[in-house]
């Protein structure tokens, strides 16, 4: 130990103030470089898919313009799945049935695998019939029209994601393809049939979602919660419910899922569903007596009763989102590789398998690198989840989604899944206010504060619903002066 009198002191003394100075300022640079990690990483993983494009095309002609759009393709995926992964994971995570982390594991295995095993291997090269092919036949023009949509929708969920706002990424690739057909060929190059249904598309998802959530939230209410003995009507009920789910998801699966790999009727899925549906039923009534032993007789307890199919059926819906969304993200990427190759944008593209993986991955590593933030804001800030609420949003989606097809209407998972949210918690207001008689008058106070006090919170209502409103003709816009940028660049203006 040193002495005041030690000449050497004051040189230690001076030394230990630097390296403290040291240790803040190495702290400083770990702090202000740790929101660069996410951003860091996603740019690494567009060069890859450059690089991996310019590997496979080879030294041909075109090839940079495949690299071009395999980098704007990733960073597609990484934008879905930072944004429409939560409205399938937002739910379980807010009801407190998963974690955070836990959530993130199973989507990122369930997009890639859905993806993979029964992703489309056809994708039109107008997106869904959005715009003739005849109109913007000339395959140089059509690749820039569709490396414009591919960017404009790209953006505009980035700016979404950014403002915490969960939008429908097919309605932004849409919005995309709308515009640079416009700007490619003139207003006549769209069917308008087609964006009708899209725009009506934008009222029916979220009302039906949220009408079908708070649905069964009512029958949950009334059968279960608000009984004397809510122990003995979870026993009869919940095996009833968790069958339901069963059947629901397995002609969801039917339909949606796995038409990749079978292509089945809608009285084929339905009947699917059935054979899940009574068995599941069956099976079920001995597992929750099994769990409902020891329980308490109140609410609390039969949270727990729903945490697992609460679980799968995120699962599930991840799962089918991989299939069916991905070609959100590699549908244009893989018109533009069938128009370089082959030198037509045809009606129908057979989609190349690593595009398929580059989509997969993207919609994987944009979960883990960017999802946390739209995961809180569907799963806990709109209103608050338990397990019951959640699993009627999550088996709400799946519903609309039958229903839709058996309309034949255009729908977005999105729209119908915060639809549901909100569904749920609109809900709960009515039934609070009007049914339980509750005092919950706020007059008295600030209008801050009885804003701040309801259910479900307006702030987010408001940003959601001026988000979805201008999707389509934001990317509409953008994708139109993407696309006369390019071709002035490239000469052709």
């Amino acid at each position: 130990m040193t002495s005041p009198a030690d000449p050497n002191a004051k040189a230690i003394k001076t030394l230990d103030k630097d390296l403290k100075r040291i240790g803040l300022l190495e702290q400083a640079t770990a702090f202000t470089a740790r929101p660069l990690v996410g951003p860091g990483i996603a740019l690494v993983f567009m060069a890859l898919a450059g690089l991996g494009a310019a590997t496979i095309m080879g030294a041909g002609t075109g090839t940079w313009v495949v690299v071009m759009a395999a980098v704007i393709g990733a960073y597609m995926a990484l934008n879905i799945g930072a944004n429409d992964v939560a409205n399938n994971m937002g739910p379980a995570v807010g009801a407190n049935a998963v974690t955070l982390g836990g959530a993130l594991l199973i989507a990122a295995i369930c997009e890639t695998a859905g993806a993979l095993l029964a992703g489309g291997d056809v994708v039109s090269t107008v997106s869904r019939g959005i715009v003739a092919p005849e109109s913007v036949a000339e395959p140089q023009i059509f690749v820039w029209a569709m490396m414009a949509a591919l960017l404009a929708g790209a953006l505009w969920i980035h700016l979404a994601t950014a403002m915490g706002a969960p939008v429908s990424t097919t309605h932004s690739i849409v919005g995309g393809v709308m515009g640079a057909g416009i700007a490619a060929a003139g207003f006549a190059a769209v069917n308008w049939g087609v964006m009708g249904k899209i725009a009506a598309s934008w009222v029916i998802s979220p009302i039906l979602g949220g009408a079908i959530a708070a649905l069964f939230l009512a029958v949950i209410n009334n059968r279960i919660i608000y009984r004397e003995d809510k122990l003995a009507a979870a026993r009869t009920w919940v095996p009833v419910l968790i069958g339901i789910m069963g059947g629901v998801f397995a002609t969801y699966m039917a339909m949606k899922g796995l038409k990749a790999l079978v292509h089945l009727s809608l009285g084929q899925s339905v009947l699917v569903g059935v054979a899940v549906a009574v068995p599941l039923t069956v099976l079920m009534r001995p597992v929750i007596a099994r769990q409902s032993r020891g329980l308490e007789n109140r609410v609390k307890s039969l949270k727990s009763l729903f945490s697992i199919p609460l679980v799968l059926s995120a699962a599930l819906l991840s799962f089918a989102h991989g299939a069916n969304d991905v070609a959100n993200a590699v549908g244009p990427l893989a018109a533009i590789v069938h128009a370089v190759a082959d030198g037509a944008s045809g009606d129908r593209v057979q989609i190349p398998y690593w595009v398929m993986i580059t989509g997969a991955l993207g919609l994987s590593v944009g979960l883990m690198l960017f999802g946390p933030k739209l995961i809180n804001i569907v799963g806990s800030e709109i209103t608050r989840l338990n397990a019951m609420r959640a699993w009627c949003v999550a088996l709400s989606a799946a519903v609309v989604v039958i229903i839709a097809s058996w309309l034949g209407l255009p729908v977005s998972s999105t729209h119908i899944a915060i639809g549901g949210i909100f569904g749920v918690g609109f809900y709960r207001e009515w039934y609070h206010e009007k049914i339980l008689k509750e005092n919950r008058d706020l007059s008295a106070l600030p209008v801050e504060e009885r804003t701040r006090r309801k259910v479900v919170r307006r702030s987010h209502l408001m940003t959601i619903l001026a988000a979805w409103l201008v999707t389509v003709p934001a990317t509409a816009l953008l994708s139109a002066g993407l696309f006369w940028a390019a071709t002035v660049l490239a000469g052709f203006r």
